[in-house]
């Protein structure tokens, strides 16, 4: 029964074999590297710099962004050494560490958005409340428990990967290591890996997802009572960003985990994986922030040359 060669290194697999498209793929992903550091950098700088940004909405934010840097951090620097050629091979430590960090910050992220929400129904529903509701231990124990929980939920599924042996093929059919395509190369039994997914999946996905379009549903009832067209339009400006990259965040990453182990639409998912590792953390900061009048104001008041 133990009779195996165990793999002690994975070959991720890029996007193309012709130099023509290396070369494409290594400046775009390059410039989407560059960006998505500069923009979430800038908003921490904005919002830390300036005490009139020092509120919940932009305390969650602010830590949006540092989710935004580490996660991007943790797979495109792997995936441009490949590019330019140094190889795509990967550990199987470094393998079992990518994956660790990726479903922390990506688990931290989708709380993260549900906490959002939450501040933007008390900001909305029950303004009179609100300095007592969000006050700063409530916002800060909100952040803390973000981070904890995703990071208790990744140990277990790290833990439970670590006990699976791979005794080839060692391919992954992916640019980085990812829970699914890991599970596909297991010569173990991977029940277990599978009924835990499923219910991560259920409580990171669906139930954060009910939960923010629950918020988003008293929100907008309270939104259409409001008189003034003004009222309501200001009202809509605080939470459209926020709605738009919780569809985005949410469709990606419930279309990776919700087939654990299924080998369909691998192709797809590389794309899919882009969303939430390039482009979201890449356009969050213009989405969120840098479209925001306050803090435009910041940013000239930290880099009044450039701004």
């Amino acid at each position: 029964m133990n009779n195996y060669t165990a793999v002690i290194e994975f070959v991720l697999q890029g996007f193309s074999g012709d130099p023509t498209f290396q070369a494409f793929f290594l400046a775009f992903f390059s410039i989407f590297y560059i960006l998505a550091l500069a923009g979430n950098t800038l908003i921490i700088m904005a919002i830390s710099l300036n005490p009139s940004l020092h509120t919940p909405m932009y305390f969650f934010l602010a830590n949006l962004a540092l989710l935004d840097i580490v996660c991007t951090s943790t797979v495109l620097p792997k995936l441009l050494e490949g590019l330019v050629g140094k190889g795509s091979h990967i550990s199987y430590k470094g393998c079992l560490t990518q994956l660790f960090f990726l479903t922390w910050f990506l688990g931290a992220e989708l709380l993260l958005l549900t906490a959002m929400a939450y501040d933007r129904y008390v900001a909305i529903c029950r303004p009179l409340h609100y300095s007592m509701l969000m006050s700063r231990p409530v916002c800060v124990l909100l952040a803390g428990s973000v981070w904890v929980i995703s990071a208790v939920s990744t140990s277990v599924h790290t833990g439970l990967m670590a006990r699976l042996h791979f005794c080839g093929p060692n391919q992954i059919r992916h640019f980085l290591c990812e829970i699914p395509t890991l599970l596909l190369l297991s010569c173990s039994p991977t029940t277990l890996n599978n009924i835990m997914i499923v219910i991560a999946d259920v409580y990171f996905g669906v139930v954060n997802f009910l939960f923010t379009m629950i918020s988003y549903s008293f929100i907008i009832v309270s939104i259409l009572r409001i008189r003034s067209t003004e009222g309501k339009k200001r009202a809509f400006s605080t939470c459209s960003a926020h709605l738009v990259v919780v569809t985005l965040y949410y469709s990606t990453v419930i279309y990776t985990y919700v087939q654990p182990g299924s080998g369909s639409s691998l192709e797809n998912g590389k794309v899919v994986a882009l969303l939430y590792t390039a482009v979201s953390p890449t356009l969050n900061p213009l989405i969120y922030s840098l479209r925001n009048r306050d803090v435009k104001v910041a940013l000239r008041k930290v880099f009044p040359c450039v701004c």
